[in-house]
């Protein structure tokens, strides 16, 4: 995984509207969730979400059971801010998904937009690949989303890999099976355009 100190200086010297990645609302992953029928209480768990309104979107959609997992002491420090008092609700975890500790078989849900595509070592997707499933439970969903065949060669200066449906999803397929895939045109604050590979995997 990326060094620390790299998200730390992202996160503090930018402003999170000013991020490539940004979204006002994260409608796409919303919809995602939604049509897994997970209960409101399920657990759920996004990953690479500190700069995300995503957290904001299921306490407003009625959703409970919240973790936000950034190794990014600021991106986390701004997302509570962010909610305010809401912040409470939600179990922040400072951590590097590559070495998180995570409770077994805990999570209904594991969503990640654009952290993945991050591991250019086949050891550390492997390590994120064996986190993920372990921590969802059989039955579970991943909702993975990442730069499409046709994205991005690199994001905040560094290198990134691109998938398909198809390379995406067997990545995890030892231990999950495609449900549903679909693109997204995501335009920047910038006004560039950049093209997203979500799949939603369902755990074995």
């Amino acid at each position: 995984m990326s060094d620390k100190s790299h998200w730390e200086n992202i996160y503090a010297s930018r402003a999170s509207d000013d991020l490539s990645w940004f979204q006002l609302h994260a409608d796409r992953s919303l919809a995602l969730i939604r049509n897994t029928a997970v209960a409101h209480d399920g657990a759920i768990i996004d990953v690479g979400g500190g700069a995300s309104a995503l957290a904001a979107d299921l306490l407003h959609a009625g959703y409970s059971s919240l973790w936000v997992l950034d190794i990014s002491a600021a991106a986390l420090d701004a997302a509570r801010q962010r909610l305010g008092e809401q912040a409470a609700r939600i179990h922040w975890l400072e951590s590097d998904v590559t070495r998180a500790e995570l409770p077994p078989a805990h999570f209904d849900i594991w969503h990640d937009r654009a952290v993945f595509h991050f591991l250019t070592a086949a050891d550390d997707r492997a390590a994120y690949v064996e986190r993920a499933c372990a921590a969802v439970r059989p039955g579970g969903h991943l909702i993975i989303a990442t730069f499409a065949e046709d994205g991005p060669r690199q994001c905040s200066g560094l290198p990134v890999m691109r998938y398909d449906a198809a390379a995406l999803s067997a990545e995890f397929a030892a231990a999950t099976e495609l449900v549903h895939t679909e693109t997204e045109t995501h335009r920047t604050p910038s006004g560039q355009l950049q093209h997203f590979r979500y799949c939603h995997l369902r755990r074995h």
